[in-house]
């Protein structure tokens, strides 16, 4: 489907919500409306845009009348809104419940009931083989996306699909902006440890990603953007030759807790049930119920041997790799220039 005039971005004044609004607004979407509980983020936001197509609702997702009165005459949703830390999951699980599972079902009743033409909901690499709450409970967001879109079937009116990708750069919270800010204040990077992958994925890869799934999605589809990874060493030494500070003091703070030594996007068996898209992987829903004589009768007829898709497998860039990927960032271009501009 193409964009509809009327969208809704719930969790829209994240580093996600923002882009994509730009991103909507820039082609012309005649209204879209931003669900989030931040009054302070969205009233900073009204302020900068000062665009009458963009409307605030404040609202949280785990209130189904706030995401239904949202919801009303919007022709798709973005589903962004999310516990995304790791630690405070990790301290609060059952917040991460509330928000990453009842809220996302929350949105989704909403929107088949609205006549929503178009569902995608955002996860994370996290997700695959989860260790911490955040995953466990994003893992679970997807099989609540999964099974609305089953029970919908391929007919139905609304369409319900999920992206998975990693490590967004320089979005709100992570690594990068904490690294860069280091730098400029002078404190050493404090690294958790050196030997760890992560994708890097700038924020216009996620909306295009996004994108390309409510233009392409058919019932229950999952799309993955492929992407290359680095180790955290390396993405330091690109930071620290970008700021021209070699000597810069590192420092290994160890885990935080119930991280992952890498990342990985989607599993073998997954991927023995996916379409390969050149940029992306579309993961088709299984579509069968709970009948399973007929499949174990049958059997499977063959069997893929695959392995994971994951942050050590991927393209792993060296440091000129990190570098050149950085430098499209707008954020750490403007970082230089004011850093270049105070010598």
């Amino acid at each position: 489907m193409t964009i509809p005039q009327t969208v809704l971005i719930t969790g829209g004044t994240g580093s996600f919500g923002k882009t994509m609004l730009r991103d909507l607004v820039g082609r012309g979407c005649a209204e879209v409306r931003v669900l989030s509980r931040d009054e302070e983020k969205q009233d900073a936001l009204r302020n900068e845009l000062r665009d009458d197509r963009v409307r605030f609702y404040v609202g949280d997702v785990r209130d189904r009348d706030a995401v239904e009165r949202a919801m009303q005459g919007v022709g798709c949703v973005f589903h962004a809104a999310a516990l995304k830390q790791v630690p405070s999951c990790e301290f609060f699980p059952h917040e991460a419940v509330r928000t990453n599972i009842v809220g996302s079902e929350n949105v989704l009743r909403a929107a088949v009931a609205a006549g929503v033409r178009g569902v995608v909901c955002l996860s994370t690499d996290k997700a695959v083989f989860p260790i911490n709450a955040m995953g466990m409970s994003k893992a679970l967001m997807e099989k609540t996306a999964q099974a609305a879109a089953r029970d919908l079937g391929p007919d139905a009116r609304t369409t319900i699909s999920c992206v998975r990708y990693g490590n967004v750069m320089y979005s709100r919270g992570s690594a990068i902006p904490l690294f860069v800010r280091q730098i400029r204040q002078g404190n050493p990077i404090t690294i958790t440890e050196p030997t760890m992958t992560r994708f890097l994925m700038p924020l216009r890869d996620s909306v295009a990603l996004v994108n390309y799934a409510l233009t392409n999605a058919r019932q229950g589809d999952l799309f993955v953007k492929k992407a290359p990874a680095s180790t955290i060493a390396v993405l330091v030494e690109a930071l620290k030759d970008l700021f021209d500070v070699p000597d810069h003091p590192t420092e290994t703070i160890g885990w935080r807790h119930a991280e992952k030594l890498y990342e990985t996007l989607a599993s073998a068996e997954e991927l023995a049930h996916s379409e390969d898209m050149g940029d992306y992987y579309r993961i088709v829903l299984d579509q069968r119920n709970l009948n399973y004589k007929a499949y174990f009768s049958e059997g499977e007829q063959e069997i893929v041997h695959q392995e994971e898709y994951h942050s050590h497998n991927t393209e792993r860039l060296d440091v000129a790799g990190v570098k050149e990927l950085l430098l499209t960032l707008p954020e750490i271009r403007a970082e230089l220039e004011s850093r270049n501009g105070a010598r």
